[in-house]
């Protein structure tokens, strides 16, 4: 994380970083906003925050600026001024609370740990954003804007509108920023092509079974073939298409969404994309761990047998015994085998 927050250093960086960032949310904000409620104030899926809680994770605490920056040019653009700069100041203080409690919980950026994902999950998206969704429909409802009928389904709505989008896109931006991309460089071709088949195959084959079968669950094993072959670049990804893909049939009413009420066409949006994201999020930083702790393992199997060698050499220079034997044998083997 030091690596990146060394881009803060010069005060010119920062105020450009700062407006980078207020550009970004924006732009995101646009695509969340076209599928808001009938009146436009509030989305099952708002991407900004996602994006938010990543570039604070990466460049620190300095960027809260671009985030109150955005948040309140969007709110001025969608709203009554009046509430415009309170919205945003809920919306910073909701992703300055995730960052700070991410960084309570020795967060690694890596998304390497389980620890990790659980955190990003519960603290940041499923609790911090308890306070951007509260404060705002607060305001809403304060002004006249939402009726104190409708203030439970808004609330819900716009809570879990903040934390889908950092379930499905502050994963994604972290994966884009720590993968190493100059190992790739060597990755032969049939790696290649299977990275490509399964974008692309994820992409139609949820598409098709959306518009022909009208149904959702087709992009599950996809997920799960992508995370188990090449973890959260593979998952985050192809999560992020069939969360597409169901805000598209979602806004055109096709597929499951056909001849639904606008209540229900929400709630399943929202239940899905949660579960695509937490099934890719969770089972690939699974398998990472899993990998790793293998790694560990057998590089500590190797140590191991290393000393004995050496043990047995200095007791028995001169003959070959069981004790090296053993030692060999453990070298040899396949990992698994007993």
């Amino acid at each position: 994380m030091e690596r990146y927050e060394g881009l803060l250093r010069r005060p010119l960086m920062v105020v450009l970083l700062n407006v980078g960032l207020a550009a970004a949310f924006y732009g995101s904000a646009q695509i969340g906003l076209m599928i808001g409620l009938a009146r436009g104030h509030i989305s099952p899926f708002w991407p900004p925050t996602g994006i938010a809680v990543a570039v604070l994770l990466l460049l620190g605490i300095d960027m809260w600026p671009g985030i109150f920056l955005g948040a309140g040019v969007v709110n001025l653009s969608t709203g009554p001024a009046v509430i415009a700069l309170p919205v945003a100041a809920g919306t910073t203080l909701a992703c300055l609370g995730a960052y700070w409690a991410l960084r309570k919980f020795d967060f690694r950026i890596e998304l390497d740990r389980l620890k990790d994902a659980l955190a990003l999950v519960f603290v940041a998206a499923l609790g911090a954003m308890l306070i951007s969704s509260t404060t705002g429909t607060v305001q809403l409802l304060l002004t006249g804007v939402v009726p104190l009928s409708s203030f439970l389904p808004t609330w819900l709505t716009w809570w879990t509108g903040d934390a889908m989008g950092v379930l499905v896109v502050a994963p994604l931006l972290l994966t884009l920023v720590t993968v190493p991309w100059r190992r790739y460089r060597y990755v032969d071709s049939e790696r290649l092509a299977e990275i490509a088949a399964v974008l692309v195959g994820s992409f139609g084959i949820i598409l098709i079974g959306q518009k022909v079968f009208g149904v959702l669950f087709l992009a599950f094993p996809l997920v799960v073939w992508a995370a188990w072959r090449f973890q959260l670049p593979g998952a985050a990804p192809v999560a992020l298409l069939a969360s597409a893909v169901a805000i598209h049939a979602a806004m055109h009413g096709y597929g499951t969404f056909a001849g639904r009420h606008l209540s229900e066409t929400m709630a399943i949006l929202q239940l899905f994309n949660g579960s695509i994201a937490l099934t890719g999020l969770l089972l690939s930083v699974a398998i990472t761990e899993s990998q790793r702790t293998r790694e560990e393992i057998e590089r500590s199997c190797t140590q191991l047998g290393n000393v004995i060698e050496h043990l047995d050499r200095a007791m028995r220079p001169d003959d070959t015994s069981s004790l090296r034997q053993w030692a060999e044998h453990k070298q040899d083997r396949s990992p698994g085998e007993p």
